[in-house]
């Protein structure tokens, strides 16, 4: 059975991915002139955790190896990373709201916590694009390659995290990103470092 196209099940999924951007559509419709400042945060963190997540499927499988849930994780991947990039944009749309000139957004541009998160926003656009069957077919192995700028993005969006209030935010940023790094390191030694039976001979 399927509903607008989609199971009942990726549905369900993207309104428990809407959720935690109901909060946030109040506050723009009152008389609190620092509204929009005060989304910044909870806009680019749930874009980060969104984000994290979706990278997470593929460790969590291998480490995981046999159950279903891992699956499922990697069966939605890319509905939480899309729902991540749409965070991101709204981060993005808030925070040039926000700044109010171009003048003000150029002239913040050399902190590093402000042209990492740039940056990273531009490495997502091409992968949010792509996400989808068509292009997928389209670019045949090129596509996989161009799903891989997702790491260097993830790399500086924790940069952009941890370096905000003159890198004081690194604690959240850490406590955050420790999963996904933890996999990362997993991952590679499963497949590079691990001890290996000999072939017989």
């Amino acid at each position: 059975m399927t509903i607008l196209g989609q199971k009942p099940s990726t549905l369900v999924l993207w309104v428990v991915l809407a959720i935690p951007a109901l909060p946030l559509i109040g506050p723009l419709f009152g008389d609190d002139a620092q509204a929009f400042h005060r989304l910044l945060h909870p806009t680019g963190e749930w874009a980060a955790r969104f984000m994290i997540i979706g990278m997470m499927a593929s460790g969590l499988m291998l480490l995981f190896k046999g159950r279903q849930w891992p699956r499922w994780l990697v069966h939605h991947r890319r509905d939480i990373e899309v729902a991540a990039f749409v965070y991101a944009a709204l981060h993005t749309l808030v925070y040039v709201i926000d700044r109010g000139t171009l003048d003000r957004i150029v002239e913040a541009l050399p902190h590093t916590d402000i042209w990492t998160g740039w940056l990273a926003m531009l490495l997502f656009v091409p992968l949010a694009i792509t996400s989808n069957n068509t292009s997928q077919r389209w670019l045949h192995a090129g596509w996989k390659t161009l799903q891989r700028w997702a790491y260097p993005a993830a790399v500086l969006v924790l940069i952009h995290w941890a370096a905000l209030h003159n890198w004081g935010s690194w604690p959240p940023a850490a406590v955050h990103f420790g999963p996904l790094i933890a996999l990362w390191a997993y991952r590679l030694w499963y497949w590079y470092l691990r001890p290996r039976a000999p072939l017989p001979a």
